[in-house]
């Protein structure tokens, strides 16, 4: 891996392990010679990610489309900025010049991005590691509901296995590094034809 996309929010939450976990975030991708690409922005999770990697001499890439560009108040330091017209344009752009993408804790944005990039996975359209960092337990309830879609068939074990997770930085980069793409035929029931 060369650059990694990180999906968070546009608010740094209501405990601080956010903000710190986010600083630790961004050192470890300095540490590991992995460039930043993220929405753009410089408040919240966001920027916190952003300025902890530019203050440790590392590379980030902001996407953001110009509409977003006010409200999420665009980070004038990153290295180099790309605008898009449209939210898809920009879960593309972020795609296609990273080589996986973590979610850290964030709302409707963070989930919408990180679920896209499942999707198109289990579609066979790419082979990227998809990781959760699961700090304080935020995304317990998410990964219940992965396991639940295993257990009533509406998802597939081997496919539930693209989204990794962890709760510290270091161990999700490990796993994403280790990551082996899996290729699942579609299931389709007989009686569902």
């Amino acid at each position: 891996m060369r650059a990694l996309t990180v999906f968070c929010g546009a608010n740094t939450g209501a405990d601080p392990k956010y903000t710190q976990v986010a600083r630790q975030m961004g050192e470890l991708l300095v540490q590991e010679n992995l460039t930043l690409v993220y929405g753009g922005g410089k408040v919240g999770l966001m920027g916190v990610i952003a300025d902890a990697v530019l203050e440790n001499g590392g590379r980030v890439i902001g996407v953001i489309p110009h509409f977003l560009a006010h409200k999420e108040v665009e980070h004038p330091g990153v290295t180099e900025m790309f605008y898009t017209e449209t939210m898809h344009e920009r879960k593309m752009k972020m795609f296609e010049i990273s080589d996986g993408a973590i979610a850290m804790p964030g709302g409707f944005g963070t989930l919408d991005e990180l679920f896209e990039l499942c999707t198109w996975a289990q579609l066979g359209l790419h082979e990227k590691p998809l990781g959760l960092l699961n700090i304080l337990s935020f995304y317990d309830s998410l990964i219940e509901f992965l396991g639940r879609a295993v257990t009533d068939e509406f998802l597939k074990t081997e496919n539930r296995g693209l989204i990794l997770d962890a709760k510290e930085p270091k161990a999700l980069l490990e796993k994403m590094r280790n990551y082996q793409p899996i290729h699942v035929p579609k299931w389709i029931r007989k009686e569902d034809v």
